[in-house]
């Protein structure tokens, strides 16, 4: 959709932006309260979240990961990974200088920032505890991103803005409903080990870095509402500018 569309599209538009999300927000709440939407909702929407978030956190401290279903693979040293995302953030800063686009330069710069507090400034110790914690961590953030996306123009065709939409939602409720509930309730944090993967990310966390349950969650927690609210703000932006649109 472009700004040089019909008005009767930018009215239907300002509508869809200001329902379609809280919509979207309010089934994952109701399938989280179910047990076996509950169940559905982590094996098919939150794992593909959480795997990814360890392995991008990986990928920006240096380490050459690689997601599957239930466990990513991280090798105990940097390597090639370096090369590849230093590449990446390049690419995003040539193309945005070429093509005068201020936004994509200023991405590729903070993606290089990142890369160089996660390679330079982190030690390899301290960056496998931050890639421990991008597990839930990175859902978060991602499932932040792609709801966010549904305003996000290459994203407003066909049915991949819904698709991006349905999945961060239920990637978010699903891991901040745990963290906020572990705040009264510590049972709901998944300690233990599972099956083929071993210590499940909280008792890594817990048990061999030593972190206490108290800060962890409290970490969680921090990064959840810190993406409410980022969320909440390109939510209003985003039905203020299709409003304004529809009315001009």
């Amino acid at each position: 959709m472009t700004d040089d569309e019909p008005d009767v599209e930018w009215a239907r538009e300002w509508k869809l932006r200001a329902i379609a999300p809280p919509v979207a927000f309010a089934i994952a709440i109701a399938f989280r309260a179910s047990p076996l939407g509950h169940q559905l909702q982590r094996t098919f929407l939150t794992m593909m979240t959480h795997e990814l978030g360890h392995a991008i956190c990986a990928w920006w401290c240096g380490f050459t990961a690689l997601p599957t279903l239930w466990k990513t693979m991280i090798p105990e040293t940097r390597g090639l990974a370096i090369v590849l995302v230093a590449a990446l953030e390049a690419t995003a800063i040539y193309v945005g200088v070429r093509a005068e686009r201020r936004s994509l330069v200023a991405i590729g710069v903070a993606l290089a920032a990142l890369q160089l507090a996660g390679t330079v400034a982190a030690s390899p110790e301290r960056a496998h505890a931050t890639i421990i914690f991008a597990g839930d961590g990175g859902a978060m953030v991602l499932g932040t991103l792609l709801a966010a996306a549904f305003a996000w123009p290459p994203a407003r065709r066909g049915a991949l803005r819904w698709g991006l939409l349905v999945i961060g939602a239920a990637a978010f409720v699903d891991v901040f409903g745990t963290w906020w509930t572990a705040r009264t309730d510590p049972d709901v944090i998944p300690f233990g080990e599972i099956e083929g993967v071993g210590l499940s990310d909280p008792s890594q966390l817990t048990e061999t870095l030593g972190w206490s349950t108290h800060a962890m969650v409290a970490r969680y927690v921090a990064l959840g509402v810190a993406c409410l609210v980022a969320l909440a703000a390109v939510y209003a932006a985003g039905v203020y500018t299709a409003r304004k649109r529809a009315r001009s």
